[in-house]
């Protein structure tokens, strides 16, 4: 997965948002619950479990449930906001998911949680051995970046400013310099026929990639823009700038930089909400 200092230092941001981002993600966590099938199982694992919300959702229905996420930061918060839930600071690629003796899952889901793994059929390997025969695979990611423009939308203003802007990579050449996407990262698998030779190579059977488009819609209004903004600054990209762009600038400097962000915000309003296309893959496979 990410390294613990990558996630350690973007996952303060998520906890501190939330809730923002789960009502931006709702879409996306319902339909992955519903091919989850969560009422035929009685228990199910989590990876990448962020601050628990496919956690929450199973204790909810009756499930148990544990989580698995890099990120101390993600981990404590979810064992706070789940305290039913059994949640574990570990890297889902290499660590023992039976943590000790629990009976194999016989769900195994994420939200944007997978995509980070250094060799990710070393990964999907590793969890389909903690999966009970049968069981049953569900979990969300990205497509495209040409496809998502909320990773760019306001977000470029600030990384323009940066003295080395990241380099993002083609997922299928690690080494290449295309200016794409990196690999690993969000959209690691935004081409399906890797992601399904991934899965296949891993021992998934009955793999089936889906596209699942729908709208992160932020709300309405100044307060809409605002939770824009928070979930700009919240990533590890926006994080990122803050860090080095503010000592740069100054405070002044700053929030005159991110005014300019408030302003393109703005001026991008459909109908007066903070709407933008967001497009991924929902997934399923069997052990």
């Amino acid at each position: 997965m990410a390294t613990s200092g990558n996630w350690a230092s973007g996952g303060a941001g998520w906890v501190a948002h939330e809730a923002i981002f789960d009502r931006v993600f709702a879409p996306l966590t319902a339909a992955i619950l519903d091919s989850a099938d969560l009422a035929a199982a009685q228990s199910m694992l989590d990876v990448g479990c962020g601050s628990g919300t496919l956690l929450a959702a199973a204790v909810e229905r009756g499930v148990r449930a544990t989580g698995v996420d890099i990120s101390a930061t993600m981990a404590e918060a979810a064992r706070r906001r789940v305290p039913q839930a059994t949640v574990h600071l570990a890297d889902a690629e290499s660590a023992d998911l039976s943590f000790g003796g629990a009976d194999p899952y016989e769900r195994v889901l994420s939200r944007f949680g997978v995509m980070f793994f250094a060799d990710p059929v070393a990964a999907f390997a590793n969890l389909r051995s903690a999966t009970a025969s049968g069981g049953r695979l569900a979990f969300g990611c990205w497509r495209s970046l040409a496809e998502n423009p909320s990773f760019t939308e306001g977000t470029s203003l600030l990384t323009a400013q940066l003295p080395d802007p990241p380099i993002q990579l083609d997922p299928a050449a690690p080494n290449s310099t295309s200016p794409h996407f990196t690999a690993p990262g969000p959209m690691a698998f935004a081409d399906p026929d890797r992601l399904r030779t991934v899965l296949t190579d891993a021992g998934w059977r009955e793999v089936v990639i889906t596209p699942f488009d729908f709208t992160l819609d932020y709300g309405e209004g100044a307060a809409a823009v605002e939770d824009r903004i928070a979930i700009i600054l919240a990533t590890s990209t926006g994080a990122r700038a803050e860090r080095i762009l503010r000592p740069a600038l100054g405070d002044r400097g700053w929030a005159e930089l991110v005014d300019r962000v408030r302003e393109h915000v703005t001026a991008q309003l459909t109908y007066g909400r903070v709407q933008l296309p967001a497009a991924t893959w929902l997934v399923t496979a069997t052990s």
